[in-house]
């Protein structure tokens, strides 16, 4: 068959439009002609045309099938405008990473020289999102023309879509250095020193670097950055040449950061010499004031190479702490003040140890030295209620001052300790706690620390929404966790998109698509990323990966699904799943028992699938096992759709299955299963039959055969609260006051203990009472007696000891019992015969007496008001006597000849 066969019997499915529609185009696909002259004719109107076309198409819904038509065509006819232009658009319109024919369209008019055409062309690809082909093509129809601004803007555009660009981003720079904007070039010199590092380029990272040590010197959190990511990414040795150049900068601006900068140089290289000698003047401008500086330098060999350089700065910053006026604090004396030092000695003022002397050697092991800011040192020498009321008015000034006080790192829990109970109450600290965390979250001067997330920290200078952003998503490792963060940076209103911090957070996530290892964060990178692209167009750029091929790999469907914790990225699946997945039905069917979403019901309700949605009700009642969670939850929220009801499953089958799972969940509990599941699942389950009235509702128009079916199923359940039983047994009577439960008494009696409600109630109590009462009384008895000493010779131990093994005793007998009890419904009593709940009026032929008899049960049994047990010797005789029934009972070898006169109800 001829592919113009094949179109025309596939047009005969569509509309007399459509198929209008289909044949036009085929005839305009078999009439191009390629020829330079055509070429040279074209213009945009006849794109415009095009336009037209793919519109008619969307509207007569054949668009599937024109992108089909010319996709074959385009296999022999590879440069076919109409078919490039067509198939092109309609996968931009469905975000189709494949752009390949309109990038072979663009290409054309471009070896030609047709910059009109192209600049439309490029347009109309941006009108569908960011492309790095199209900006970069466009920059050039500008460049051509001579519309210099017009290519920067484009230019623009194109480094915050492509986030490796980095020649261009210093173009950019460059061009906004000379025009005298300096926020602008700096910015794009810090994205074009990004790029370079990530392209390994040292020469033009070194030239940026001196440009901004120029321009924006006092941005060191940038630059303490970006070495860090030289030293990754380069060379620790790279790193060190321009921490050399920044530290030249700054030790004449900032001591405490030019020591800072040494030691990271030292860290680098610790035999660098020129460094160790830096560091040392450094030192010694700092403490110039200091009383004993040389005498510390000497100490600690610091200037001597041979000592290791990391050491002997410890040492030496060890040591400097130590002069007159400093605190310092003991394991045992507390915060103490250092009065004097003399040579090695040196004097202490503790609040308990006034005076005390030690040697300084031993004052560098035994003490930590304090500043005069340390939480410790304030809790020492301020009174307490000032301190409290300070703590409490000043949140952030409390948490800098904790966090600065344990070296700049400290967690809630080290905060706690600290504030509460020695200045807020606890709670006082609930209510601070919670405000401190937002404070913490929110506040630019406090940061995370780059290992641990819940570790914060104080920062010398506050740092940006997205730098703290940046902070918390490095310090998290977490994948999951990670997508949260970088959630509330894009939801952030100090959200900063061109800042070089969200393409590194960016990048994370987009290694994974090109990861062919964990699908799943593979899927929930692509899903997360199209979610950014929504606020910030020019990241779909980053999507190098469709869906389709993505899905394709997926090997577990419903185990992918449950991996995912987060409700919209579930949502975002299932709408991707249905755009571009031609079997989109068959996988939401075999998603809903794992995702139990309203969503997967509605679209194949909108779609049409009823069908498929009836057979899948099918399939879960018949392997209700396997779908517990599902069966109930279309059972609660779809058991009057009409599909539901196609299903033909009868009430009472529906109702058994019900029961069944309810019988099933218990069991799984109590074998210890999957525990918080079946609870969910036993609760959903149990309301439905009771709570909701499912149950009672169809038992009350149900006949006598169908009741004792169901009641018989919900006996048989046997952790179900014997109460409920009770109560459905009573609303049946209620309904049918002559329906008889027969030989229910025996299978009660043979099952478990017969009780009344009463007594139940009253054991229940004595169990409470034992556990909650006398168990922690015993528990501190036995806790005195343990405090007095020897075991052996110890009376009040033993006694204790005993008493909490014969209260144990009683718990287990008690709980046995309860779990064997049956509740015994008044309303069932049946006088045709002596039974549980049964008076008995006996005539003892014997003796010619007559006798009267209560049978209950054991807890009830009161011998002496002639309450007896049905499961004493003589209540298992009497049991099942009729109305002048004669017995013979044997008592001590006396034979005892009796007769039933009369039987009643008893008052229960």
């Amino acid at each position: 068959m001829s592919n113009t066969e094949a179109t025309t019997a596939a047009e005969q499915e569509f509309s007399p439009g459509a198929q209008a529609l289909l044949k036009n185009l085929q005839e305009m696909l078999n009439e191009e002609k390629w020829t330079r002259a055509t070429l040279g004719n074209y213009s945009t109107s006849q794109f415009k045309e095009l336009d037209v076309i793919l519109k008619n198409a969307r509207d007569e819904k054949v668009i599937d099938e024109l992108k089909k038509n010319c996709d074959t065509h385009l296999t022999h006819t590879r440069n076919s405008l109409i078919a490039l232009y067509l198939s092109g658009m309609v996968a931009l319109s469905r975000q189709i990473i494949d752009d390949s024919a309109m990038i072979n369209l663009v290409s054309i008019f471009l070896d030609n020289h047709k910059w009109g055409i192209v600049k439309y062309l490029c347009e109309r690809i941006l009108d569908y999102g960011e492309s790095k082909f199209a900006l970069r093509t466009l920059a050039d129809c500008y460049k051509n023309d001579n519309e210099e601004e017009l290519v920067y803007g484009v230019w623009e555009r194109l480094v915050k879509a492509d986030f490796e660009e980095a020649d261009i981003a210093k173009a950019l720079a460059e061009h906004y250095e000379k025009q005298g904007k300096k926020e602008e070039s700096i910015d794009f010199y810090k994205k074009a020193l990004h790029r370079y590092i990530n392209k390994s380029n040292f020469a033009n990272v070194r030239e940026i670097w001196d440009k901004l040590l120029v321009s924006n010197v006092e941005d060191i959190d940038f630059f303490m950055h970006i070495q860090k990511k030289i030293a990754k990414t380069i060379s620790e040795d790279r790193a060190v040449v321009l921490l050399n150049d920044l530290y030249a900068k700054y030790k004449d601006i900032d001591i405490d950061i030019a020591i800072n900068i040494l030691k990271i140089v030292l860290e680098y290289d610790e035999k660098d010499v020129q460094g160790r000698r830096e560091i040392i003047e450094c030192f010694k401008k700092k403490y110039a004031e200091h009383s004993q500086l040389d005498e510390y330098i000497r100490i600690s060999n610091l200037s001597q190479n041979y000592r290791d350089v990391h050491q002997a700065i410890s040492d030496f910053e060890k040591h400097i702490a130590f002069d007159k006026g400093n605190y310092v604090y003991h394991r045992t004396w507390g915060v103490g003040r250092i009065a004097s030092i003399q040579g090695d000695e040196i004097r202490i003022d503790f609040a308990k140890k006034r005076g005390h002397s030690m040697s300084l050697k031993m004052a560098v092991d035994a003490l930590q030295t304090l500043s005069k800011d340390h939480i410790w040192v304030l809790k020492a020498t301020k009174k307490k209620e000032e301190l409290r009321e300070k703590v409490k008015s000043d949140l952030i000034w409390t948490l800098k001052t904790i966090i600065k006080s344990f070296e700049n790192s400290c967690d809630m829990k080290k905060i706690k300790a600290e504030l509460s109970p020695s200045l807020l109450s606890a709670g006082e600290w609930s209510t601070w706690n919670g405000k401190a965390r937002d404070v913490l979250k929110s506040n630019p001067e406090f940061g995370v620390n780059q290992d641990n997330i819940d570790v914060f920290t104080v920062r010398d200078r506050p740092v940006s929404v997205t730098e703290k952003y940046y902070n918390e998503f490095n310090a998290q490792k977490n994948f999951f966790d990670r997508i949260s963060i970088m959630r509330d940076f894009i939801n952030s209103s100090g959200t900063d998109f061109d800042s070089e911090y969200f393409p590194e957070m960016l990048s994370y996530f987009s290694s994974f698509l090109r990861s062919a290892s964990d699908t799943t964060e593979q899927v929930a990178s692509y899903l997360l990323i199209k979610e950014i692209s929504a606020k910030y167009p020019p990241v779909s750029s980053s999507l190098s990966v469709n869906f389709e091929d993505i899905f394709a790999k997926i090997k577990d469907i419903p185990a992918l699904f449950k991996n995912f914790k987060d409700a919209k990225f579930k949502e975002e699946l299932l709408q991707n799943i249905k755009l571009y997945t031609g079997n989109w039905p068959d996988v939401y069917i075999k998603l809903f028992p794992c995702a139990l979403m309203p969503l997967i019901i509605t679209h194949l309700e909108k779609e049409g699938y009823e069908n498929k949605l009836t057979a899948m009700c099918n399939d879960l009642f018949e392997n209700f096992r396997d779908n517990r969670e599902a069966l109930v939850w279309l059972f609660k929220n779809s058991k009057d759709a009409p599909w539901f009801k196609a299903a033909n499953i009868g009430i009472e089958k529906q109702l058994i299955t019900l029961i069944h799972i309810l019988n099933i969940t218990y069991r799984d509990i109590e074998n210890h299963k999957d525990t918080v599941e079946n609870r969910k699942i036993n609760k959903l389950v149990y309301n439905i039959l009771f709570k909701d009235g499912e149950l009672t509702s169809f038992l009350d128009g149900a006949d006598e055969d169908t009741i004792i079916r169901l009641f018989t199923f919900i006996n048989d359940v046997k952790d179900l609260d014997p109460q409920d039983k009770l109560n459905l047994r009573s609303r049946i009577l209620d309904k049918r006051p002559d329906f008889k439960f027969f030989g229910d008494a025996e299978k009660k009696v043979s099952r478990g203990l017969m009780v009344t409600q009463a007594m139940y109630e009253e054991k229940k109590k004595q169990l409470t009472h034992i556990m909650e009462d006398e168990i922690p009384a015993n528990s501190k008895e036995i806790e005195y007696a343990l405090s007095l000493g020897d075991l052996r010779e110890n009376a009040e131990y033993k006694a204790a000891k005993e008493k909490q093994e014969q209260l144990n005793s009683q718990i287990a007998k008690l709980k046995e019992d309860l779990d064997r009890a049956q509740l015994f419904d008044p309303n069932s009593i049946n006088t045709s015969r002596v039974s549980f709940g049964t008076k008995a009026l006996l005539l003892n032929e014997t003796s010619g007496q007559r006798e009267e008899y209560t049978i209950l049960g054991p807890w009830e049994s009161n011998p002496e008001n002639n309450i007896i047990s049905y499961l004493s010797p003589f209540g298992s005789v009497i049991l099942n006597k009729t109305d002048g029934e004669k017995f013979e009972f044997v008592i001590n070898n006396e034979r005892i000849s009796y007769c039933v006169e009369k039987i009643t109800p008893a008052v229960i």
